[in-house]
């Protein structure tokens, strides 16, 4: 499911009361879905680390009251005159076995020995996939039993959407727009271990040539590391500087396609000329370029200049026209209601097909 999807599948669980857990690879946004979710549904998020957590951290500190035992639940499970809440075990299948063991009750029963968990908090789960690597361990099966259970994959409109509400660089989103595939993908990540590609000689012995080398690298392109190369490309860092932070975050192959296509951003009409003059403004000729500005005239738009904007992206194919108008539709639900923007979906409303 693409994150748009499970978010909607998280509010269905949550207002159903039923414990959910998300899988799916590392850096693709689950905890941010989940966060997001339970913010559209006005509850606080209680980050529960499960894999930082012993089990006794989860039913408290003992004390003597009238000659017994009883325990003291700590501070972040919620209270009754708590606000609605989310308890978020973030990365639960790190944890140990005796810390998930202890995690049974909670999740089944609502309740962890004398404590009960109230009635206006839910429980949601993120988890890592054991095929990713990353140091998780199988979930056990008594307490998967317990779980509502979603799989989670990046979404390039759904990633685009999300870049252009939170000042993603235009060129970080355009590079994806013409890279659809270069969102996630793991391929030449290997943990970060200097390892080769092996094989063997007429004479049966294997050795490491250079020419069978295999590239190690401890980054690889997420929706997670994407946003990272995005801040550093606001900073606008020197071409070295450059690709070497872009290369940590996304790795070296794909830091050499991006800092190529950042290389046509130098080239591009300012948004405040495009404003000014759009019936006259240059038009990219590649569509790199295209995208960015788009993706730039999104965060610009407002209720005041979507008129001049209009006439600059009718300049463009419908292509990029969609783009902009699906694009702004997300970020600026309020541009739907303004009388030109009527008007274009009436003329053309395969722009939000």
């Amino acid at each position: 499911m693409k994150p748009s999807e499970i978010s909607q599948a998280l509010t269905i669980c949550i207002t159903a009361k039923q414990p959910v857990v998300v899988w799916g690879a590392p850096g693709i946004g689950k905890s941010q879905v989940a966060q997001q979710t339970a913010a559209a549904l006005g509850r606080k998020v209680i980050d529960v680390r499960a894999s930082l957590l012993d089990p006794v951290d989860l039913r408290g500190i003992p004390s003597v009251a009238t000659g017994r035992t009883v325990w003291a639940a700590p501070s972040f499970l919620p209270s009754p005159s708590d606000p609605p809440s989310i308890i978020l075990l973030d990365e639960l299948n790190r944890a140990p076995a005796m810390t998930q063991n202890a995690l049974f009750q909670l999740v089944l029963d609502r309740k962890l020995g004398e404590y009960s968990l109230p009635d206006t908090c839910e429980i949601l789960a993120c988890c890592n996939r054991e095929s990713d690597g990353g140091g998780v361990q199988k979930m056990h099966l008594a307490l998967a039993n317990r779980f509502e259970h979603l799989d989670m994959e990046p979404d390039l409109q759904d990633w685009c959407k999300w870049a252009v509400r939170s000042n993603v660089h235009p060129m970080t989103i355009a590079h994806l727009r013409l890279r659809p595939t270069r969102l996630f993908a793991m391929e030449n990540w290997i943990g970060g271990q200097q390892e080769s590609d092996r094989h063997t000689h007429s004479g049966g012995h294997n050795c490491s040539c250079g020419a069978e080398r295999k590239r190690a690298t401890r980054a690889f392109p997420s929706p997670r590391s994407w946003e990272f190369v995005s801040r550093m490309t606001h900073q606008n860092p020197q071409n070295g500087i450059a690709h070497a932070l872009f290369a940590g975050a996304i790795g070296e192959a794909d830091a050499v396609e991006y800092s190529g296509t950042l290389r046509l951003y130098r080239e591009l009409p300012s948004v405040d000329a495009i404003l000014m003059n759009p019936s006259k403004a240059i038009v990219p000729a590649n569509p790199a370029g295209m995208y960015a500005v788009s993706s730039a005239l999104v965060r610009m738009t407002d209720v005041n200049n979507f008129g001049r904007v209009l006439t600059y992206m009718k300049r463009l194919s419908q292509e990029y026209l969609a783009f902009y108008v699906q694009m702004l539709v997300a970020a600026k639900p309020a541009c739907q209601h303004l009388p030109d923007f009527t008007k274009l979906m009436i003329a053309t409303p395969e722009l939000m097909s």
